[in-house]
């Protein structure tokens, strides 16, 4: 069985493959009370497997843990490395990426994007084969809320704890960005949340998670379409 995991080949295998090597971005901060801090790295690797079950030459590298997380200080269990170390982080390792086809970033938070936009222009400048993709969702269900319960209880249900659920903050984001910039999540929001987790299902996760692995791929496919990404 062909594996599609780049920890799990040897060096000569690698060499014959010559794949589009996909990387999982993702975090480990308070998901509310009800979620483990994992999951946006647990989104990001289950996005990562299903695109690479859907296109042949695709590759999982490790996931990447750790992110600019640190809108979430103070509550516990959140580890950063802040946005200068994700930038300096994703431009090193694509840069380092001479034996493989291209590389796709599949960042599943949302602190991430502003370092992963500075690092994408350095790396589009300098000739890298690079997309950056990271999944969407209601404005105002940005974190723990509706559609991150959904997925984990689809995913990892053992880890959710449903009975736990809270409502949190439930303006849209861009209402609540400044107050969240200037003194963090803690600010908007008590307990963490931003959406309401209440009524999440796994019926739901699963089906947000073929949407956006429809449009992962899509973005793919037009990406090697293009003479950067081919």
């Amino acid at each position: 069985m062909l594996t599609r995991s780049l920890g799990a080949l040897t060096s000569p295998e690698l060499a014959r493959r010559a794949p589009v090597l996909a990387v999982p971005l993702g975090a480990t901060e308070q998901h509310g009370p009800h979620l483990p801090l994992g999951t946006d790295t647990a989104i990001a690797t289950a996005l990562c497997h299903r695109l690479a079950a859907a296109v042949a030459d695709v590759l999982v590298a490790p996931a990447v843990p750790y992110g600019s997380s640190g809108e979430h200080a103070g509550f516990p269990g959140t580890v950063s490395i802040g946005q200068e170390a994700v930038e300096l982080l994703v431009v090193e390792l694509v840069r380092s990426l001479d034996d493989v086809a291209a590389a796709v970033l599949v960042n599943a938070h949302g602190g991430n994007r502003a370092p992963l936009h500075r690092a994408e222009q350095r790396l589009r400048s300098e000739g890298r084969p690079l997309l950056v993709w990271s999944p969407t969702g209601p404005a105002d269900d940005s974190h723990a809320g509706h559609t991150e319960t959904s997925v984990m209880l689809h995913l990892h249900p053992d880890q959710v704890s449903p009975e736990r659920a809270e409502t949190g903050a439930t303006a849209p984001l861009p209402d609540l960005i400044e107050p969240l910039r200037n003194h963090g999540v803690r600010a908007v929001s008590s307990n963490g949340v931003l959406g309401d987790p209440t009524r999440a299902t796994a019926a739901a996760g699963r089906r947000i998670l073929d949407d956006w692995t429809a449009s992962l791929t899509a973005a793919v496919g037009t990406f090697r379409a293009t003479p950067l990404g081919g």
